[in-house]
Order: structure tokens, then C-alpha cells, then sequence
């Protein structure tokens, strides 16, 4: 991730008089060298400037298969979401992973559980999280929703992005929710989007439909090339 030039110092079994070592080098001349199961990892990291904790992440970071937030809608939905240090998201149709992971990047203290019942989008979801710095903050569930969220640990924040038509879903989500925690759900399709406009009319929220239009070479001219519009139903528990 640009980080080759990182200077890496490696103590290993500190303390033992026999086995104890230290080992200096470049980031990119240790990446094949072995060491004890028991060391110490400093890093002094230059000249790379690594990513922004604020959300926003470019698409190209995350391993994906086309089930993917982009860039524009992500950012609204994590503003939508509000992350407060110490809190836990659901994530909900998790596909990349995306959203569950701008999350944990906003404070350490931020947790989610990324819930995906495609067994290659989940492997996906392991490895962004894991090269994109917030292995020990998200968990990967693989299953199903709502039959997947049963026993998880009570979150403070939800997000819907796929699966949110599939039956009792949206339910058990906002069952879940305690008061004042916040539920945000997407749709791209008119199945889902309806189910969405009927819980904005019962319990309230901000309905919003987000479209966005990137400029692309038309041969040798530039235009707008739209991408699929997304509703967004965003509601504070509490809110009727």
C-alpha cells in the first residue's frame, strides 16, 4: 500500500537469554523473512501518506464483485449512520464490506459485524478487512438475515444494503435497534424501495433518493454517465 520505504524493527523472544534477537530492515526486503512466534513489530512509517480515516475510501481499495456501496453513496450512508467511538454497527447484506469497514476506520473504539450469507463475498469481506487496517474491530457473520442476526451483540447503528425485501428483515432489525440508535437502509430496486417508503410512512425519517452522474469520454467528447440511482431510508429510533 506504498509503504515499502518503512523502516521495521523486529525484537523476538525478549527476555530469553539464548533466542533473544532484534532484526532491522525495509519493509519490502522483510516481507519473506521468518521470525519467532513471539515478537515485537515497530514501524516507522514514510514516505506514503496511507489512506483518510474519514469515510470515503476510492471503490478500487476493496475486493468486490460488483456487490459494492459506491463511493458517493457510502459516504451517505456512514454520515447517515453517525459513528461514535465505542459503538457497534450491524452490516447487514454486507457484500464487500465497505460500509462496516469506513465505520471501524472512523476510532478504534468503533466495532461492526458484517453479516453475509454469500460464502465469496464473505472471503472477500476477510481480506478488505484485514488490508484495510481493522482485522480485530470487524467480524465476519456468514449466513442470512434475519436468521443470522439471532444472538449477535446489541448494536447502536444498522445498515441494510442488501436483502432488505427478503421477509422479516427489516423487522428483526429495528427490534433490534435500541432507542436513539440509528437505521439506515438502501434500495435499488422498485421491490425494495416500496417496502422502504411504507416503514419511512410508519416510522418516520428521511427519505431520500441519491443519484449520481460521473463525466466519461463519449469518443472524443465528455459526458455524464449516471449510475443506478439509490433510495435512502434513514430514521433515529424514536422518530415516529
Amino acid at each position: 500500500e506504498g509503504f515499502g520505504d518503512a523502516r521495521i524493527t523486529v525484537l523476538s523472544d525478549l527476555g530469553h537469554a539464548a533466542d533473544e534477537s532484534r532484526l532491522d530492515g525495509r519493509a519490502r526486503d522483510l516481507l519473506a523473512t521468518s521470525t519467532a512466534e513471539l515478537s515485537l513489530l515497530c514501524i516507522e512509517c514514510s514516505d506514503a501518506e496511507g489512506y483518510s480515516t474519514i469515510p470515503g475510501l476510492p471503490d478500487d481499495c476493496f475486493e468486490h464483485d460488483g456487490q459494492l456501496s459506491k463511493r458517493p453513496v457510502r459516504i451517505a450512508a456512514v454520515c447517515a449512520l453517525a459513528p461514535k467511538p465505542g459503538q457497534v454497527l450491524w452490516d447487514v447484506g454486507a457484500g464487500a464490506g465497505s460500509v462496516g469497514i469506513e465505520w471501524a476506520r472512523t476510532d478504534p473504539r468503533c466495532r461492526a459485524i458484517a453479516v453475509e450469507h454469500n460464502a465469496a463475498r464473505a472471503d472477500a469481506i476477510e481480506r478488505n478487512v484485514s488490508r484495510l487496517g481493522v482485522p480485530t474491530t470487524v467480524r465476519v457473520v456468514r449466513g442470512g438475515a434475519p436468521e443470522a442476526l439471532a444472538g449477535l451483540d446489541s448494536p447502536d447503528a444498522i445498515f441494510v444494503g442488501g436483502g432488505g425485501s427478503r421477509e422479516g428483515v427489516l423487522g428483526t432489525c429495528w427490534d433490534a435497534l435500541r432507542a436513539g440508535g440509528r437505521l439506515v437502509a438502501h434500495a435499488v430496486t422498485l421491490e425494495t424501495e416500496a417496502l422502504l417508503v411504507q416503514w419511512w410512512k410508519q416510522r418516520g425519517g428521511d427519505l431520500s433518493r441519491l443519484s449520481v452522474e460521473h463525466a466519461t469520454p463519449i469518443g472524443t467528447f465528455t459526458g455524464w454517465q449516471s449510475l443506478r440511482p439509490v433510495v435512502q431510508w434513514s430514521v433515529v429510533k424514536g422518530d415516529q
